[in-house]
């Protein structure tokens, strides 16, 4: 017994579309006698009959509902060929063709794609950080060849390619035929999983362009960049799973354990202070207008982009006893094409902290004094700045990387000059922390004013604490004599 399509549409059976017909007749479910698939479904289009078998008898009764729908519910034409209500068919093309193979994503399409979805979210240090990341992984995830470029050439050309305001443009003229390699012989991101391939990938995160080993917070921020970037491609279906899970953590390089030869005494400082003051000539004022710079580096424990940032407002300088300096702002470089406003440096809010918040750190009346002369003789720059160059606007990092090279020259006796002692103007900060740590400030203190976690503090300065050494001696020996009286 059969149900035939009374075609409530309206239309005549004949103006279906061709290879579709309106001519359908459905049988009642039947059995067929075997035992895996016993119950049959049977329908007939335009003549040519269409069936299924079913292992249940409920599952048979649901698909003919189905089908009575799209006969006379909807009023559906139903395909000659394959025996399917129009609808099915359609949706069936749909699946097919999204299922279909697409062409491999090449893997400087997909970083160009992953940074510019992460562009406006981050700020232009880890912008920079990022783009960086790749551009190292990048070198192994390039086929190399005849012409080749070196590979300098295309992490230079990574970096520029991979900023979304370049997208489009015509790369510079010195670095068109390493960009043009990297978007034509770069690998496909699904040849993440061939082993080679990786290997010199985590090949490429621990060591730097001439094959030695990088420092180890270069090394854990290259891994941090390709493991979102991974991430990222998991969740976009490019990758299965992410290799780099798969592997252990590598120690390369130093580790990041604050070297006690790059601290200075109270002695040291003051003379590199002062030779900080000869620096350049008398009526430019280039060492002078930042021996305060320096200052709060080696009294307050400022990082250089919170002491750049700094301003008068944020300044409390009483004539006489403790100050106070309330950090809001950071100025870190980053260069022109990481930041929004085309600026090199950039304004962000204090590191690992909320925007909004502020971190108090109380000043040593030698450095209230310091302040105080400095603004006394050159005033405020720009926006209410404490420092600034001769023209009033942000200090440079390069202008206090060369002002201090100068100063130690000054400073530090010949053979001294050439050791790692205050090699760097962030060494300073390092060595107003070591004193602090010294003189029984507790760390969670310490970590408060410098804004670090107390395990940074730990983990970075505690073989730069005195002392440590002597009393656990002793304690030794005192269990050894006890240990002796004993027996």
């Amino acid at each position: 017994m059969s149900t035939s399509n009374e075609n409530p549409s309206g239309r005549p059976h004949g103006s279906a579309r061709p290879g579709y017909s309106f001519d359908v007749k459905l049988w009642k479910v039947s059995k067929t006698g075997r035992k895996s698939r016993p119950y049959r479904l049977r329908w007939v289009v335009a003549g040519r009959v269409h069936g299924d078998t079913f292992a249940a008898s409920a599952l048979a009764e649901s698909r003919r509902s189905e089908l009575w729908q799209a006969m006379n519910r909807r009023g559906e034409a139903f395909e000659i060929e394959s025996g399917l209500p129009e609808s099915e068919v359609r949706a069936n093309a749909a699946v097919a063709e999204a299922a279909e193979v697409k062409p491999p994503l090449r893997w400087f399409e997909f970083c160009r794609k992953y940074v510019a979805g992460r562009w406006r979210t981050s700020a232009a240090k880890s912008r920079e950080s990022m783009a960086d990341g790749l551009a190292a992984v990048s070198l192994a995830m390039v086929k190399r060849g005849d012409g080749a470029p070196s590979d300098v050439q295309l992490r230079l050309a990574f970096r520029w390619g991979v900023v979304p305001a370049n997208a489009g443009e015509e790369p510079p003229a010195d670095l068109k035929a390493a960009h043009d390699w990297l978007t034509t012989a770069d690998r496909a991101v699904a040849e993440l999983v061939d082993a080679d391939v990786f290997e010199d990938v985590l090949y490429r995160l621990g060591y730097k362009l001439d094959g030695t080993p990088a420092a180890s917070d270069t090394y854990k921020r290259r891994r941090r960049a390709l493991n979102t970037a991974l991430e990222h491609a998991v969740v976009a279906g490019e990758l299965p799973e992410n290799p780099l899970q798969r592997v252990r953590r590598k120690q390369v390089g130093s580790n990041d354990v604050v070297d006690r030869r790059v601290l200075v005494n109270a002695v040291q400082a003051r003379q590199l202070l002062t030779a900080v003051s000869y620096v350049g000539s008398w009526d430019r004022c280039r060492g002078r207008r930042l021996v305060a710079f320096y200052a709060v580096l080696y009294y307050a424990g400022l990082r250089p982009a919170e002491a750049v940032g700094l301003r008068l407002s944020d300044c409390h300088l009483p004539d006489s006893d403790w100050g106070t300096l309330t950090l809001r702002e950071t100025r870190p470089v980053s260069g022109k094409q990481w930041t929004d406003s085309g600026e090199r440096h950039d304004r962000r809010g204090l590191k690992a902290r909320e925007t909004s918040t502020d971190r108090p750190v109380p000043i040593p009346p030698v450095l209230v004094t310091i302040l105080q002369a400095h603004l006394k003789e050159f005033g405020t720059a720009k926006e209410g700045r404490v420092f600034g160059n001769e023209r009033g606007g942000v200090v440079g990092s390069s202008t206090y990387w060369r002002v201090w090279e100068e100063a130690r020259a000054y400073a530090l006796r010949p053979e001294r000059v050439d050791s790692p002692l205050a090699g760097r103007p962030y060494d300073l900060r390092h060595a107003c922390i070591t004193r602090w740590l010294n003189a029984g400030v507790p760390i969670a203190e310490v970590a408060r004013r410098v804004g670090n976690s107390p395990e940074v503090i730990h983990r970075r300065y505690h073989g730069c604490i005195d002392g440590h050494e002597e009393a656990a001696n002793l304690k030794i020996q005192k269990a050894l004599d006890e240990d002796g009286d004993s027996t």
